[in-house]
């Protein structure tokens, strides 16, 4: 054996678990096979519109509110989740009180739930004859069959995500921080705002993610309290299964390339607000 190939075994690092090529060559074939081949699946079908056609498809009008509809609601309902989604787990990890076992089990109800049950549930209560939506209909608000109630839906099962990726991260927050200081003399809001939104900052970002992306695509829950009116309650997953129902398979995939490219540019984004909040933290 060669000097060199001595000093090369010497050099490298000993793992306790060995095959790092094996599981490597596993992870890229897997994750080809299950995430990039029907993304470039993708790419190829809506490769078979002309330029001007794929404009034509994703600026008309039904397209373009459809659009506007799943990605403003979808935004709203994570900037909703993300502040009552704190609040939930400030509760369930800083307080103490009867069946609190209990209400942090039914956070995890929407993962559980079918999509389908969720949405019919949903709308069965905000339905104008529901058990809250007969108390809205006097103040003229009406949920079910409405953007309003895409907004709830949405609401409904993006909270689990927040929740669940925050909560661990301020249960290991040492409480002694702010102890010292409110020892220090800062007030509460001081505290919360210097000691502890800058330690949860990152997972907050990253719930606020994951519930976004996971209602951007929603489709179960929201199809039956939407009411699915085009240019009113329409999302752009329903109307990507109206135009394979129609066989106008180019036009559905390029509604969701442009779906995929948006949310791919807003994951981007949202994950360098992430690092730059978890280097803000740092040098704070």
């Amino acid at each position: 054996m060669s000097t060199q190939a001595v000093s090369l075994r010497t050099l490298r690092p000993r793992t306790v678990i060995p095959g790092f090529g094996l599981t490597l060559g596993l992870t890229l074939a897997w994750l080809s096979l299950i995430v990039l081949l029907p993304l470039v699946g993708l790419f190829i079908k809506t490769s078979e519109l002309t330029f001007a056609r794929f404009i034509a498809v994703i600026t008309s009008e039904r397209t373009l509110h459809a659009l506007q509809i799943s990605f403003g609601l979808a935004l709203v309902a994570a900037l909703i989740n993300a502040v009552l989604g704190l609040i939930v787990v400030w509760v369930l990890v800083r307080y103490e009180f009867p069946f609190r076992r209990v209400v942090d089990a039914i956070v995890d109800i929407p993962f559980a739930l079918p999509t389908a049950v969720a949405g019919i549930a949903l709308t069965a209560i905000y339905a104008e004859n529901g058990w809250v939506g007969s108390l809205l209909k006097p103040f003229g608000i009406q949920v079910s069959f409405t953007p309003l109630g895409i907004l709830v839906a949405l609401i409904f099962i993006g909270l689990p995500f927040v929740v669940r990726t925050v909560q661990p991260v301020l249960a290991d927050l040492n409480a002694e921080l702010e102890e010292a200081s409110a020892s220090l003399g800062a007030s509460r809001w001081q505290t919360i705002w210097r000691v502890v939104l800058p330690s949860i900052g990152p997972s907050v970002i990253t719930g606020f993610a994951l519930a976004f992306a996971r209602a951007v695509g929603e489709y179960g829950s929201v199809i039956f309290i939407a009411g699915n009116l085009p240019g009113i309650s329409e999302i752009a997953p329903l109307l990507i299964v109206i135009r394979l129902e129609e066989f106008r398979y180019a036009d559905a995939t390029a509604i969701a390339l442009v779906m995929l490219l948006a949310s791919f540019l807003l994951l981007i984004l949202i994950n360098w607000l992430q690092r730059w909040t978890e280097g803000h933290g740092r040098t704070a």
